[in-house]
This record gives structure tokens, sequence and C-alpha cells, in this order.
């Protein structure tokens, strides 16, 4: 009995002494790990090694211009789309993924119209309308969804990420650091996206561009509030003087607050916005699944000029909706 015992301790002594010396060697890799990955992209481009101009060049190449050549109607909607591709964090510049979408449309146009005369259906205008209407959905409409869903994301984050930022750098500006010091921090303390975009304030900064006119690029590229307010605060105090580290003390409160109320809203009307959200989608999702699962469907009918009118009204009806449902459910606080 007593050998016994004497085998099950040691047993549990040699458990125990695995455990801990497999704890030990996790706990070192995956400080280790954590050690050696950059916090940001930037950072994570100067590790390999990358040219600073060249870094700089990768990280504005997807910065919205600002189209002064073309007119307010087409430039308004185009800037936004700008806004968003840049938002969405995709690696790729706006012509690029105009071009790609472009592509995909008329490559799913083509397929959708081979696919109809291999069944032996009649290509008319009704034909070629619905065969439309699918590709636009299906290389337009589902791609846009999914880069305003990436873009809201970054977004979210980049106004989560502001008032910690504000927080460091007032900190820096406490312990005497210069306001472009406290920047280079922020660069080097901040995950993405706040982190490279504070970065290349800093190399362009760097390279002898004004920090209010750097930091207003940024926020215009972003379109958010909160950085205006940084921008603003700045400004100010380069003018008139003061404390600056209370002036953006006093500021970080504000966005915070104002960030409590939002999301108090936000959850307030919640119910509104998921409805905004199905009424949107669910349309799409109909019409998609419906086309590749039985297109006879739409294809059989699609000559008949009945068809033909109500599938346009519909399509009228249906943006003219989208559009008053984002009215409704675009808050501001």
């Amino acid at each position: 009995m007593g050998a016994e015992i004497v085998r099950l301790f040691i047993f549990l002594a040699v458990f125990a002494a695995v455990f801990l010396l497999a704890s030990a060697f996790f706990d070192e890799m995956s400080r280790r790990r954590t050690q050696s990955r950059a916090v940001n992209k930037r950072l994570e481009m100067i590790g390999r090694g990358v040219d600073r101009e060249e870094m700089i060049g990768e990280l504005v190449k997807r910065r919205p211009s600002d189209l002064a050549f073309l007119p307010d109607f087409v430039r308004t909607p185009m800037l936004s789309f700008q806004r968003l591709t840049f938002a969405s964090g995709v690696p790729l510049s706006f012509q690029s993924v105009v071009l790609y979408l472009a592509l995909f449309t008329v490559g799913v146009f083509f397929a959708a119209l081979l696919i109809a005369m291999v069944t032996g259906v009649t290509i008319g205008f009704g034909t070629l309308q619905i065969v439309l209407l699918f590709a636009l959905a299906i290389g337009l409409l589902v791609p846009i969804m999914i880069l305003q869903r990436m873009a809201q994301s970054r977004r979210r984050k980049m106004e989560q990420q502001f008032p910690v930022a504000l927080d460091i750098f007032v900190r820096a500006l406490r312990t005497g650091h210069p306001v472009a010091s406290g920047i280079e921090l922020l660069t080097n303390e901040m995950e993405d996206p706040i982190g490279s975009e504070f970065g290349l304030v800093s190399d362009e900064v760097a390279y002898g561009s004004d920090l209010i006119d750097a930091l207003q690029a940024m926020a215009e590229r972003w379109n958010l509030e909160d950085i205006r307010m940084f921008v603003v605060s700045l400004s100010l105090q380069n003018q008139t003087g003061g404390n600056l580290a209370e002036i953006l003390e006093n500021l970080s409160k504000v966005i915070r607050d104002r960030a409590q109320m939002y999301m108090k809203v936000r959850a307030l009307s919640s119910e509104g916005r998921m409805t905004a959200w199905m009424l949107t989608v669910l349309p799409v999702f109909a019409f998609v699944s419906t086309f590749i699962l039985a297109p006879s469907f739409y294809l059989n009918v699609a000559d008949d000029p009945v068809f033909i009118t109500g599938s346009i009204v519909l399509l009228v009806l249906y943006v003219t909706g989208v559009l008053i449902l984002r009215r409704m459910v675009d808050l501001k606080v």
C-alpha cells in the first residue's frame, strides 16, 4: 500500500513538472511572438526594411483625392465611394477597385447571358434587362455591401482608439515631450488603423509638411468629427496659446461622453436599423438566390411587357426605399 502511494506521488510530481515546463515554454514562445510582431502595418514595413518613401507611397496610394475636376453631382458619390474604399482597408487603390468591380460585373453579365442562350431562352429586351440586373446585384451591389460592413467596422475601431490615443498624447505632453514627439509615440504604441495613420502624419511632417495640414488631411481621409475637433484644438492652441494637455484632456472627455450618448441612441434605435438593413439586403438576396437556383422563374416571363414594366417600377421603388431608410437611420450625435 505504501509503495503504491509513493508511486502515485512520483507520477503526480512528474506530471506537475512536465505541466510547469510546458507552460513556461509556451509562455516564453508567446512573449517572443508578441515582441516580434509589429504593432501596426507601418512598423511592420519598417521592420521588413522597406524604404521610407516606398512605405509612404504604399500608405497613401488609397488616400481619397478631391476630384475637383468633376461636376458636383458626380464628384459627391465618387468621393463617398473613395472614402468607403479607403476605410474598408482593402489593399487596392480606388481606381483598381472600380476596375475590378466593372470587370467582374461584365463577366457575370456575359456568363449569365451565355447560360440563358444555352438553355434555349429567347434573347430579348426583357432577358437582357433581367440578366443585367443580376450582374449588377452580384458584381456591384453585393461587393459594395461587403465594403460598407468592412469600412463601418474599421471606422468604429478608429473612433474607439482615438480617445485612448488622446490620453497617451496628453501623458506625453505632461512629461515634457513636444507635440511631434507625442505623435511619434502614438505611432509606436497604437495598433492599426490609428497607428499607421499617425505614423503617416509623422512622416509627412518629417518631409516638410505642416503638422496642422497633415492632421487635417487625416481627418478628411476618415471624415471623422473627433479628429477634426483635435485639429481645431491644436490650431487654436498654436494661435492663442494655453495649456494644450488640459485642452486635449477635456476633448477626450467630450469625445467619450459623445460616444456614450451615441451608443445609447444606437441601442434605442437598434430595431429600426436592423429593419432597414434587412429590407435592404433581403430583396437582393431573394432575387440573386432565385435566379441562381431557378433562372427559368424569371427568364420564362422576361419578355412579357408587364414583367418589363413591373421590374423597372420595382427597381425604382427599391432604390427610393433604400435612400429613405438610410436617411432615417443616419444618426447624428
